[in-house]
């Protein structure tokens, strides 16, 4: 019986024990940061490489050729220093194997923990890896064109000396192109979403479903290795996407189980 539409109460390397190599489409979490925050099993104190290595090695044996992890993470400032764990991380996923394809920006609509020695921190990591080139991407093109009154005119470009060339007719441009890599969210109580911060570190639902239906089609499988309050499983499960979780404590995993029997359900 293939592993599709369950979560686990467990650690996610029991989990990917169990699962084939090249089996699953798309991964989109958020690990421990360090010690940004105190879970109740105390996971944050226990984080580290010789935590996040193993976790980092089963994941990309799991990850299909062509799949795509998307991993949102930060650093936590200790003595004056971000400690970089975050970037550590993503060469990790580089040294197996794995491409650094983009690294993109969760912007939020608010800061945490201002400083008055230096700018408010507003923004998270999103690293997006792949296994050789992503197989989907299905780009959301909701960015208003600022410029378009320009283009569908006579327009002319510089050549290598500096000076100009002859005008030519330039295209005209759609209402709407693709996204650039930084994405805004808003942060905070939602309605409708209040058992969500039952859980002391959770990312917006939008985030997951744009990643989601950014990188994965209809029936895909997406795992999420630290599952929380059940966001990412929520949203794949939304998108009929198929979906796995893994989630060690057992009071944030019967969240994800209640959010999950809350939400609609799609059959394949």
């Amino acid at each position: 019986m293939p592993m599709e539409n369950m979560i686990f109460n467990e650690d996610c390397l029991d989990t990917m024990s169990r699962m084939e190599d090249n089996s699953i489409d798309l991964v989109v979490t958020s690990p421990p940061y360090d010690n940004l925050r105190t879970y109740d099993n105390d996971v944050d104190q226990s984080w580290g490489e010789a935590t996040w290595k193993p976790i980092i090695s089963e994941i990309s044996r799991v990850i299909k050729e062509g799949g795509v992890i998307v991993w949102v993470v930060n650093d936590a400032t200790i003595d004056g220093s971000e400690t970089g764990s975050s970037f550590k991380q993503a060469l990790y996923f580089m040294e197996c194997g794995l491409k650094l394809y983009d690294t993109m920006i969760y912007q939020k609509s608010g800061c945490a923990s201002p400083s008055k020695k230096r700018y408010f921190p507003s923004f998270e990591y999103m690293f997006v890896l792949s296994k050789g080139y992503p197989s989907t991407f299905n780009p959301i093109e909701d960015r208003e064109n600022r410029w378009r009154e320009r283009w569908g005119k006579k327009r002319n470009r510089r050549k290598k000396d500096g000076t100009f060339g002859s005008p030519y007719d330039s295209k005209k441009a759609p209402l709407f192109g693709m996204r650039y890599n930084i994405w805004k969210y808003r942060q905070g109580f939602q309605v409708g979403q209040g058992v969500k911060y039952e859980h002391p570190a959770t990312f917006p639902e939008n985030l997951a479903h744009d990643h989601i239906i950014s990188w994965s089609n209809e029936g895909d499988l997406v795992y999420d290795p630290f599952l929380g309050s059940g966001t990412t499983a929520k949203m794949a499960k939304t998108t009929r996407r198929k979906y796995l979780g893994s989630e060690i404590n057992e009071d944030y995993f019967k969240i994800a189980q209640k959010r999950l029997s809350q939400t609609q359900e799609y059959f394949f």
